[in-house]
This record gives C-alpha cells, sequence and structure tokens, in this order.
C-alpha cells in the first residue's frame, strides 16, 4: 500500500487539499479531537502517517513512506537522501536573520564577530555566516527561539519568518533574508526508481495537479 508522511502544523490542510486533486482523501487528520496518527484514504487505497514536519524526510528517506510533503527549510537543514519530485508552491515562508529593534544592527555583516546567534536551523546559520566569513557561535534553541535576544542570550536569531507578525509583536526586525521556503514533494528514491506501491501510476497525477 503506498503510504504518504504528511506534516503536522501549518502544512496539513493545504497537504491534505493537495492529495484530495488526484482521489486520494486524508480529511479524517483535519477532524476536531482526532487522536490517529494514520489513516487511511477514504477508498483504502493508500495510508497517511502524521508526523513532525522534521520528521518526514526521515520516514521517507528510510522507506517507512514512499511519498511526503516537506517544508524547503527542513530539507536545507537535513539534507536528507530523498528524491525531490517538485516545488508545490504552497507554505511560502523564508528563513531570515532578526535582531532586536532596539539595536544598532542593520546587516548581518553589522553583528559582532563571535556573538551568539540563536536558531533551530544550525546548519543553515552556520553555513550563511561561514559565507559571510563572520564567526559566531550559534545556540541551538528549539522553540521560541525570539526570547533569544530578547533575554539577551543572543544577539541575533535565524529562524522562519511568514508574515512577520511575530517578529513585530516581541520587538525585533529582519536583517535579512537567508532564502525562501515552500512545500516540496519528496519520495523514497528506490520506490521511486523501481515504481514500488504504484508510484508510477500517482506521481504523474500528482505532477499535474500542482496549482
Amino acid at each position: 500500500m503506498l503510504t504518504i508522511a504528511l506534516p503536522k502544523g501549518a502544512l496539513l490542510k493545504d497537504s491534505i487539499a493537495y492529495f484530495q486533486r488526484v482521489g486520494l482523501n486524508f480529511e479524517a487528520l483535519l477532524e476536531p479531537g482526532n487522536r490517529q496518527l494514520q489513516v487511511l484514504s477514504q477508498d483504502g487505497r493508500a495510508r497517511a502517517l502524521l508526523v513532525r514536519a522534521q520528521d518526514v524526510p526521515v520516514y521517507v528517506q528510510y522507506g517507512q513512506a514512499q511519498l511526503g510533503i516537506v517544508g524547503y527549510d527542513v530539507l536545507r537543514e537535513k539534507n536528507p537522501h530523498v528524491a525531490k519530485l517538485a516545488d508545490l508552491g504552497f507554505g511560502q515562508c523564508r528563513l531570515s536573520v532578526a535582531v532586536k529593534a532596539s539595536s544598532p544592527y542593520r546587516s548581518a555583516r553589522d553583528l559582532p564577530p563571535h556573538c551568539r546567534v540563536a536558531s533551530k536551523f544550525v546548519r543553515c546559520a552556520d553555513a550563511f555566516f561561514q559565507q559571510l566569513d563572520l564567526p559566531v557561535d550559534i545556540v541551538p534553541l528549539y522553540g521560541s527561539v525570539e526570547l533569544g535576544p530578547i533575554t539577551g542570550m543572543a544577539e541575533a536569531i535565524v529562524d522562519l519568518v511568514s508574515t512577520g507578525r511575530t517578529l513585530k509583536e516581541n520587538g525585533l526586525v529582519e536583517l535579512e533574508q537567508i532564502f525562501s521556503s515552500t512545500a516540496y514533494l519528496i519520495a523514497h528514491p528506490r520506490s521511486y526508481r523501481l515504481n514500488l506501491n504504484g508510484l508510477g501510476h500517482y506521481v504523474p497525477q500528482l505532477i499535474g495537479a500542482i496549482a
């Protein structure tokens, strides 16, 4: 049976709508009070796993899911061994450097050498500042990253920005965009290459269903 890893959170609703375009209905995952982590499509042809966004490429890489939807930001950070089939165009956001609005910095290059930068995107942040030839200390944080500059633990953060509202409400401003991110359709490489579990039937339809 075809198994699809779907991300919890902001991408879930659009991901379910996307698969509905090819006749795979996983709306049960959106029902209020749902606690199921796996459901069958209404026609019984496929199964969806509901996992953390960061874990989607892990399930796909190891073959527990043949397809998945995940943000480009996760792909950049984790660099998993998966087949990237298509940019789906939804879930637009950007990975950016931000600081306190009251700080004197106007670009990432203005940050002092060896300052602390808080982020859950440790690899992406490190690569960005290496490219600037600016040595910084990346502090791994996995929730409420905005508190880093607010508490004085870090001079800056590297985090996802969608509307910018969260930054503004916490007295932070965006300095610089590192890259933009949207949702991607990914596949387990061997399953895709050998057309296992009906991938050859679904993938062309899914590519054609991109809005």
